[in-house]
């Protein structure tokens, strides 16, 4: 489950983004509460602009475990941010969290691309990222334009197409935001 950010989740979400096995993977890195806090209050304010789309991911009794966002939208695509605090990892709310998010952010919001930029030594974002069927690696030309020449030996990238994940779920028969068929280990 998602919902739209809110200042009250922070002291939650702030204990789990400390922990050493997320701190080195997550976009904005805090070095107190209440600079979470500062950023989360920016998070808000860069929504009401249209700068980005941020969500707090929820676990199923409603608890704040992770976010999901979309940075730097122009043209209608931006970069995808995610992370869950380490105990929800290997649970499925990763790909289920992408799942309403990509349903809200291609359907609401127009949405026609959504890049992941994801650290090379970050192996299990790699694996989530290659597990979700309608995610293509990027290489060559369109790589170094999106990450720039500098940053392209560092990061893989990977695109969501609206179209792809479209055509995905009409072939599989499920709705948008249905229950997805389990992965194969």
């Amino acid at each position: 489950m998602l919902k739209k950010r809110d200042l009250q989740d922070c002291q939650a979400l702030y204990s789990l983004i400390v922990h050493p096995d997320v701190f080195p993977y997550v976009r904005h890195k805090p070095g107190s509460f209440e600079e979470y806090l500062f950023i989360t209050k920016q998070m808000i304010e860069a929504e009401e602009r249209g700068e980005v789309i941020s969500r707090t991911i929820l676990d199923e009794w409603g608890q704040p475990i992770g976010t999901i966002s979309l940075y730097d939208i122009a043209d209608k695509a931006g970069f995808l941010g995610t992370w869950l605090g380490k105990p929800y990892h290997g649970k499925g709310y990763n790909r289920s969290a992408k799942e309403d998010f990509f349903n809200e952010i291609f359907f609401d919001y127009e949405i026609e691309n959504v890049y992941l930029r994801i650290k090379k030594e970050n192996i299990r974002s790699i694996k989530a990222a290659e597990k979700l069927p309608y995610t293509v690696k990027i290489g060559g030309g369109e790589k170094q334009m999106r990450l720039g020449p500098d940053q392209e030996g560092n990061y893989e990238l990977y695109v969501v197409r609206k179209d792809a994940y479209n055509l995905y779920h009409k072939k599989n028969g499920f709705p948008y935001g249905g229950q997805l068929p389990p992965l194969e280990a």
